[in-house]
């Protein structure tokens, strides 16, 4: 066969390939959106969204007696002015001068379909002490404002104590938001005892606001434990001051300790979560004319040096099982273990092309040089996707060892030859 059809033919066969996994992932990409969608909201329906609790906010109101003047037209078209006394509400913000925080979260992971989602159970016990400070008038007194990190969600073993009374049940509920009302007079010099605890769940991160926008915390300390090793702190949230590895168990003690911080960001950690196989399985197949191009240009090289004649139709039919690896994998990655249905599709692509090329050529470039280049290639290549920021890196590497190993293999083809007349031909092994 003319070196230029053949040529030509292959390119045909990889472009073909090429549309192949383009669709592939496209098809793949779209069923992982819409499962996302439909189960996204389903998931926090059942069992919470992602959690920020505020601080609650404390405030001094009492009620002032203003004076309202107002000019008055009499019937002699005298003016004059009615002054009306009456009473306006005031507030001022309490600020706590200590703050002790404490968050144990355990990974509660759950998976449907294409989609991993991370759920977490957070149990939360938060402490005030809030001075009474500045002008204290006569007639007020405080309210506290308790704002639940998520609305819609559920929240066990609820507990609110003032100076160490429990008063859940006498708290005023508006949607998201608990009210109380301290009983008895506010004196200068006093310092309310809050505290608050529940047990509740939540999906992807947890944080908590310790000021609105930016402000000041006085002795504050915020202790969080975790049963997952792989810690993460969301966007706009600070660093622990304190990290330490748990004995006998995995997990973390973080602790973040001010003394006085002006800030205007919250502290959180963001749950682990397994690969998600929609994902890998999109980012698989998009990238998959990669490794299927570096084994092609490796089959078409030993061809050329052996004298093998391996025909366009061949290269179509290695393209199949190199697709036939990527449509396996998005198809039981929804229903196996995400490592089982690689390494299943993994085994059965490179079945189909050593068993294909052992009839073709022969037992001994199948399963050597055919069957070796395939699992680095396809395989390796492949595995990196495991390991975040790996992929590039790695075909990198695929790639310079190939152009290594091409470099030395064809130094000395005069390729003018090779294109100018028609390759000699081997007899093929009998099958």
């Amino acid at each position: 066969m003319n070196p230029f059809l053949r040529l030509f033919g292959i390119i045909l066969v990889f472009l073909f390939a090429l549309a192949s996994w383009m669709t592939l992932g496209g098809i793949t990409t779209a069923r992982t959106d819409d499962e996302t969608g439909s189960l996204s909201s389903r998931i926090q329906q059942l069992y919470g969204s992602p959690q920020t609790q505020a601080a609650p906010t404390v405030t001094l109101n009492w009620e002032e007696l203003v004076n309202h003047e107002e000019q008055i037209t009499l019937a002699n078209g005298q003016v004059t002015t009615k002054v009306t006394p009456t009473w306006e509400a005031r507030s001022r913000v309490l600020v706590p001068n200590q703050t002790r925080i404490t968050a144990d979260l355990s990974l509660d992971e759950r998976r449907k379909g294409l989609m991993w989602f991370p759920l977490y159970k957070v149990a939360f016990t938060g402490g005030w002490k809030i001075p009474i400070e500045g002008d204290v008038p006569a007639n007020s007194h405080v309210e506290v404002a308790f704002a639940y990190p998520d609305p819609q969600g559920q929240y066990d073993d609820f507990s609110f104590l003032v100076d160490g009374k429990d008063i859940a049940r006498s708290l005023v509920n508006s949607p998201g938001v608990v009210t109380a009302t301290l009983p008895g007079g506010v004196q200068l010099g006093q310092v309310i005892a809050l505290g608050i605890g529940y047990h509740s769940q939540g999906m992807t991160e947890w944080r908590y606001q310790p000021t609105r926008e930016v402000g000041q915390v006085e002795d504050f300390k915020l202790a969080m434990t975790t049963d997952f090793t792989a810690i993460d702190f969301p966007s706009m949230t600070m660093s622990p001051t304190q990290e330490t590895a748990l004995d006998g168990r995995p997990g973390w003690a973080l602790n973040w300790d001010f003394a006085r911080l002006v800030t205007g960001q919250a502290i959180g950690m963001t749950m682990p979560t397994h690969i998600q196989p929609g994902e890998l399985a999109s980012m698989l197949s998009f990238s998959a004319p990669i490794p299927l191009g570096l084994y092609f240009v490796w089959i078409y090289v030993l061809g050329l040096l052996k004298k093998y004649e391996i025909h366009p139709v061949n290269y179509l039919l290695l393209a199949s099982a190199f697709f036939a690896f990527n449509l396996l994998f998005a198809y039981t990655a929804d229903h196996l273990p995400v490592e089982y249905a690689f390494g299943l599709a993994s085994a059965v692509s490179v079945f189909l092309s050593v068993t294909y090329l052992r009839l073709v050529v022969g037992p001994r470039f199948a399963f050597i040089e055919a069957g070796i280049a395939q699992i680095l290639y396809q395989v390796g290549f492949g595995v990196a996707h495991f390991f975040d920021g790996y992929t590039g890196l790695t075909i990198t590497i695929l790639g310079i060892l190939t152009l290594f190993a091409l470099m030395q293999l064809t130094g000395r083809i005069k390729w003018s030859e090779v294109f100018g007349a028609p390759e000699p031909t081997k007899p093929l092994p009998a099958a």
